[in-house]
């Protein structure tokens, strides 16, 4: 073929590419290996001794490669680098000037130098290099837009842009080209449908998030305290957005864009890596010079080697909201400092908070992280904006294990993400021999019997089917081994409790997430209780100095600027503005989380949201709103006119997964799970005293104070979503169309409290045979004394009652066929 054409089929520059790594290969001789490991630790300079020449070698010799020696992915950057005059491929990510050996500021200097080559505001020069399509979509990402989290506040100030995601941290439109959209052509043709369906989520554009107000702009608190809503989103709320760096705290050390997951930190945030050059006693620093991801990239700490991204990468956002991510550790929030730590104080912080340690989610025990079940375009995204996390999202349960009636490549698409409320139907969604053309930088894993897929119709390209075993294959390096629960009804592995729940109440799959049942616990913290304090020095006599905070989003926006792009955090910026928020809760649970419906239409646990009792503090240091909800716009919610507090239940999937799932009796039988609450709280509108009082409840003192002011507007527990009635009190999921509380119908048909009353109310005297039977087993040792007992007994009795109503239905009739055969025969004759 002519040289020409082979040009056209393939660039020319790539085949040089190409030429020069095969070059490096055949230069690299066996004493160039020899400092470095045979898992390939080590320094640059021992394997790459061109490196050597380069200026950053100068004072970064000793620094451990970006990726393992031998990876392509060094290859490649080692080979780019000698394009652009660095034998060391610093350049390729870092820029600046490789000629430089001695000044520190000229090698670093300018506009060119990238600190964090991840930022979202230079990674098209960086990692887009190779991964154009990661970098292309992440400002439509869910964690860059964080569209739902915004709507969620504006929603407790009174459903500012009602169900509308009006805003986002940066102003993004959707292409115009719906192929644009990541997947397969399956997939794209069902988030059309889910578009449709929820236009509200999966809206065409974001607008700019507006301004807080600023210090000459606090009168207008006094017309219209929501105002305040802005100052406390922006200071609050948008720290971890991947366009900043973010807080820098124990656990919340991390970097920007691409650098926020893929470049390891430490808790506390030290560097431990062997370049003599970066500080190792300065907090704010990569724990190594290392990029972690897939299974095939290597990082190695102090002679420890691992791949994948650690749970705890994810945790230095993942920790507030619904805690996905320290619930799927093992980790509850709590507001004690004990247990004690080794020199006697307090527990040390991390993420700000204190924690307990609780049940850890089944797959975290098995060894997987987040990554092994979310995919690249639930994190990254598909380039197309979803506004809050069930949109996002495109894994579901059933993906992997299936039902006990079908394999998961048995099922429809669609099936547990239906946004509807019947169960998806349709042809079965097999397996493909395909992986999503952009992941093929990713490991390439064994296909076996093809990649299973998603419920919207894209391959897991982790997770393939064996026969009929599901095999996945985790970031860090194990391959685990499943029998869906076809394969265990089959092997009869399954146990009876499983068995009724999932098999014989056909409506608990057709209509519940498996998480419903099979949540270990979930972090409920009712009440939060916003203050957000905009006094001022000039204005409040009583103040020392001016209360303020720091501005997240204007903080990412200032990188907006060419001088500021580069920067590898936000710790110099100038974006302080007025007012200092803070937060309370009114009290703590863990188990038994209530169920409500989600956005998908199925049972799900519910968790406290953006439940706000807001109070704001003027300018002069007195109260402009003193604990007070605000309310939804009219008929929202199931209410009427005057609309619905706007204290919201949230949907969610608490990460905590376990095998056993909860008992039938703690759904059944439990007000609180069917969001009529707690019931345990004096009324939260009511003021309550406490002192020295009459038997009748006067306070004797005349110098005393209320111990707790009412929340003048909630009438019920922060816990009640829903009255007996069936009727909605509070807001439940307001982003999605389906989420609400269970209405009548569904409680009345939930509820059975009363199942134990139903015999016992006879037991043991109060009827003639029941006391004989009752009296015959006490004598014979029959009283069940176990809970298998008296489920034996229970059956038995069912058992019993069946049969022998069964044989009044069908021995009834054939005993009056046969009397009425004799009565004709013998009046036969008589004639």
């Amino acid at each position: 073929m002519p040289i020409a054409s082979v040009g056209r089929l393939f660039p020319l520059r790539w085949l040089l590419l190409i030429l020069l790594v095969h070059l490096l290969y055949e230069n690299t001789n066996v004493s160039s290996l020899q400092g470095a490991d045979s898992d390939g630790r080590g320094r640059l300079v021992d394997f790459f001794p061109e490196a050597s020449k380069s200026g950053c070698m100068a004072c970064h010799g000793e620094i451990e490669p970006i990726r393992e020696f031998g990876s392509e992915m060094l290859n490649q950057i080692m080979s780019l680098g000698q394009e652009l005059d660095d034998p060391a491929g610093c350049v390729v990510c870092h820029h600046g000037d490789p000629s430089e050996t001695k000044d520190k500021e000229k090698a670093h200097g300018g506009d060119d130098f990238f600190p964090d080559p991840g930022s979202p505001w230079v990674n098209s020069e960086t990692c887009g290099q190779c991964h154009q399509d990661q970098v292309r979509v992440q400002w439509h990402s869910l964690m860059m837009t964080e569209a739902g989290k915004i709507q969620g506040v504006c929603w407790a100030f009174g459903s500012m842009t009602s169900y509308q995601h009006l805003w986002a941290n940066y102003a993004v439109e959707n292409p115009d080209d719906p192929a644009q959209r990541l997947g397969t052509d399956a997939y794209r043709a069902y988030m059309q449908v889910l578009s449709r369906k929820e236009p509200n989520v999966f809206v065409d554009r974001h607008e700019a998030l507006p301004e807080a107000l600023k210090a000459s702009e606090l009168d207008r608190l006094n017309e219209d305290p929501s105002l305040s809503a802005f100052t406390y989103i922006r200071q609050e709320c948008q720290r971890c957005h991947h366009a900043v760096k973010g807080r820098q705290t124990r656990g919340d050390y991390r970097g920007m864009g691409c650098s926020s997951c893929h470049i390891p930190y430490g808790n506390e945030g030290f560097y431990e890596g062997a370049d003599p050059s970066i500080p190792s006693d300065q907090p704010g620093h990569a724990l190594v010079h290392s990029i972690q991801g897939t299974r095939e990239a290597k990082v190695t700490v102090h002679d420890k080697t691992y791949s994948g991204i650690p749970v705890e990468t994810c945790t230095t956002c993942h920790d507030r909201g619904k805690r996905i991510g320290v619930s799927f550790q093992g980790l509850m929030e709590t507001p004690f400092t004990s247990p004690y730590a080794a020199d006697g104080g307090d527990q040390p912080k991390l993420h700000t908070k204190h924690y307990i340690a609780m049940d850890q989610d089944v797959h975290y025990q098995k060894g997987m992280t987040c990554q092994d079940c979310h995919t690249s375009l639930d994190v990254h995204g598909d380039g197309f904006l979803a506004a809050a996390n069930l949109a996002a999202v495109q894994i579901e349960c059933s993906d992997c294990h299936g039902t006990p009636d079908k394999y998961p490549w048995e099922l429809p698409l669609g099936f547990m993400d239906e946004f509807d409320e019947s169960p998806a139907s349709g042809a079965m969604r097999g397996v493909t021999d395909d992986p999503l053309p952009h992941t093929r930088q990713g490991t390439d894993f064994a296909k076996l019997d093809g990649y299973l897929l998603t419920a919207r119709g894209n391959p897991y390209e982790n997770v393939v089917r064996d026969g009929d075993d599901v095999v996945v294959y985790t970031a860090a390096g194990a391959d685990i081994r499943m029998k869906p629960l076809k394969k265990l009804l089959e092997e009869d592995q399954i146990s009876q409790r499983g068995r009724v729940a999932m098999q014989s109440v056909a409506s608990h799959l057709e209509r519940m997430e498996c998480y419903s049942c099979h949540t270990s616990w979930t972090p409920q913290c009712y009440g939060c209780h916003v203050k957000i304090d905009f006094s001022q020095a000039d204005k409040c006599p009583e103040c020392e100095e001016s209360k303020s905070g720091f501005d997240w989003v204007a903080a990412g926006r200032s990188h907006q600027q060419d001088a500021l792009r580069n920067d590898r955090g936000e710790s110099g910026y100038d974006t302080v503005i007025p007012g200092k928020v803070s937060e309370q809760r009114s009290y703590e649970r863990w188990e038994e989380p209530m169920l409500g419906i989600n956005g998908e239409g199925r049972v799900t646990p519910l968790a406290p949201g953006c439940q706000v009792s807001v109070t704001v503090i003027g300018q002069d240091g007195k109260p402009l709103l003193l604990n007070h909800i605000y309310k939804t716009e009219a008929d929202s919610e199931g209410a009427g006119a005057d609309g619905q507090l706007s204290i919201d239940m949230s949907p969610t999937q608490p990460h905590t997964t376990t095998k056993n799932a909860r008992s039938c009796e703690s759904c059944h039988a439990s007000d609180k799970a069917l969001g009529l609450g707690i019931t345990s709280t004096r009324p939260w509108n009511e003021q309550h005293n406490v002192d020295l009082e009459t038997i009748d409840g006067e306070i004797l003192p005349n110098k005393t104070q209320p111990q707790m002011l009412a929340i003048e507007n909630l009438d019920h527990d922060w816990s009640q979503i829903v009255d007996e009635k069936g009727k909605q009190v509070a807001t439940v999921g307001h982003h999605f169309q389906l989420s609400r509380a269970f209405n009548q119908v569904e409680l009345n048909r939930i509820r059975r409290e009363g199942t134990c009353i139903a015999c016992h109310k006879e037991i043991p005297k109060a009827s003639l045979a029941v006391s004989l039977l009752h009296h015959v087993a006490e004598y014979t040792g029959q009283i069940p004394k176990t809970p298998g007992e008296h489920d034996s007994l229970v059956n038995k009795i069912v058992l019993s009652s069946a049969w022998l109503q069964a044989g009044v239905m069908v021995g009834g009739p054939l005993v009056g066929l046969f009397a009425a055969g004799w009565f004709l025969r013998r009046r036969r004759k008589v004639a």
